[in-house]
């Protein structure tokens, strides 16, 4: 990147925050502090009105703004990819500010680039698995992202399936998360004195409070996840499987751990990390007649229960 570029991107991400620290510019421009320094002062002597020192950090004087940034083909176009997914996994008030945010992009757009954007949009689709209404509503994904930035407490209607009950709680917010096919909130419940994890498709009605909780007793979503994974041991798995179903593992295998192959010929020998290995033996069993397991032993008892299991209930036929 030359200085020219350099400096564009250093006055763009000085507007993206609130303040930026000489030494996170230097990460991400991997440039040395002393570089930092003097491409700020540059910046100063052209006019831009640049406020803070080294030691300290940086922000630009409220009120000035870039003109309209020019975006690449590229970036473009990955933005379009991003509002393709927030039509699938965002809430309506969500996709209606991605898609207002992607006309503003548009806009400013070259001719060639807009007609190129215009054209990828009838290029890209995104499927997923059809769902009942009760699993998709993301309904209250834009409010609950409110009160997790603006630390507010939030009243909550809660079904749990698992004990079949509806409750009321009050609930501190600390954090989304997506994952198994859905949104997820983190936040310390009152009512049951310590954190859960409440899926949005269960929550039944959401007011947000006007009362403030304060944040600097919870951990971050990052940490949290951190602490709640921690104690989770991961295990190697060994296994072979038969040449002739490899094709049909494709993301199946990345999504159990697969972390190697080595091909044997008319086998190829797998290896797969696990923190569960009943989880894994149960996915296994959809290859039980392709799949032989050399490690490890619990898993190789594991497939052995299961078998005779299948064939107590089903040896008859």
């Amino acid at each position: 990147m030359n200085r020219i570029d350099r400096l564009h991107a250093i006055l763009t991400h000085l507007q993206s925050k609130r303040l930026v620290t000489a030494q996170e510019m230097a990460d991400r421009f991997n440039i040395s502090l002393r570089t930092v320094y003097r491409d700020v002062k540059a910046l100063d002597e052209s006019g831009v009105p640049v406020i803070g020192e080294a030691g300290t950090g940086y922000t630009i004087m409220e009120g000035y703004r870039l003109p309209p940034v020019m975006f690449s083909r590229e970036e473009a176009g990955a933005l379009l990819l991003g509002s393709k997914l927030a039509e699938r996994f965002a809430d309506e008030a969500a996709q209606k500010h991605f898609s207002a945010a992607l006309y503003k992009i548009k806009a400013v757009l070259r001719g060639s680039d807009k007609d190129y954007v215009e054209d990828l949009t009838e290029h890209i689709a995104v499927l997923t698995r059809p769902s009942p209404v009760t699993e998709i509503s993301h309904q209250y994904l834009s409010l609950l992202q409110q009160a997790a930035v603006q630390k507010k407490v939030i009243d909550l209607q809660y079904h749990s399936s698992t004990k079949e009950e509806t409750t009321r709680r009050q609930v501190e917010p600390i954090g989304l998360l997506y994952y198994s096919t859905a949104w997820h909130l983190i936040a310390w419940c009152r009512l049951r004195k310590g954190y859960r994890d409440f899926r949005l498709s269960r929550m039944l009605k959401v007011i947000l409070l006007e009362e403030f909780f304060d944040a600097t007793v919870h951990p971050s979503v990052q940490e949290y996840i951190r602490q709640v994974t921690a104690g989770h041991t991961v295990e190697e798995v060994v296994v072979q499987f038969d040449k002739k179903v490899v094709k049909y593992l494709r993301e199946e295998k990345y999504l159990n751990g697969f972390v190697s192959e080595e091909d044997l010929g008319d086998a190829v020998r797998m290896k797969f990390m696990t923190s569960s290995v009943h989880y894994f033996g149960h996915w296994l069993l959809t290859y039980a007649d392709c799949a032989m397991v050399e490690s490890p032993i619990a898993l190789q008892k594991l497939m052995k229960e299961l078998s005779e299991r299948l064939m107590a209930r089903h040896g008859n036929y």
